[in-house]
């Protein structure tokens, strides 16, 4: 039986946890991930990029492993239409999850905690992920 989501330690801070327990946690979930990268990682290893590249490495397997998929990356050029103030991100991604709670035992286990989140605190100066439901798609997970 899996802990509540009471029990269990964070893996990242600012996991929200109350904002996921309102959803269904038996619902597909796509979450779109912002982020914007460091000049240098915070370790000294490389740029900001570089530390998120090594942080999606070891994420993407415990992904698959949950039966998420990766759907699609790619550059974030330009605000196109809002405030351009605070939305100058680096990098998008879309990921599929099989169900909410499929998305919290990855961020909230031992190994990504130890493994992975190290590499996207140093590599993100911001790393913002929300939490969609689908409306209309032509992407269908694999």
């Amino acid at each position: 039986m899996q802990p509540s989501l009471e029990e269990v330690s964070l893996a990242v801070n600012m996991l929200n946890i109350e904002g996921l327990e309102r959803l269904d946690s038996n619902a597909p979930v796509v979450m779109l991930n912002l982020m914007r990268f460091h000049a240098r990682s915070r370790d000294g290893n490389g740029s900001g990029r570089e530390a998120y590249l090594r942080y999606s490495a070891i994420t993407v397997p415990m992904i698959k492993a949950r039966g998420g998929t990766l759907l699609w990356t790619g550059e974030a050029e330009a605000v196109a239409l809002g405030p351009h103030a605070g939305n100058d991100w680096d990098f998008v991604a879309l990921v599929h999850y099989p169900s909410v709670s499929a998305f919290l035992d990855m961020m909230t286990s031992e190994a990504y905690e130890r493994e992975a989140d190290p590499h996207r605190v140093n590599g993100c100066a911001e790393h913002v992920i929300i939490a969609t439901s689908e409306a209309y798609s032509k992407f269908k997970p694999k």
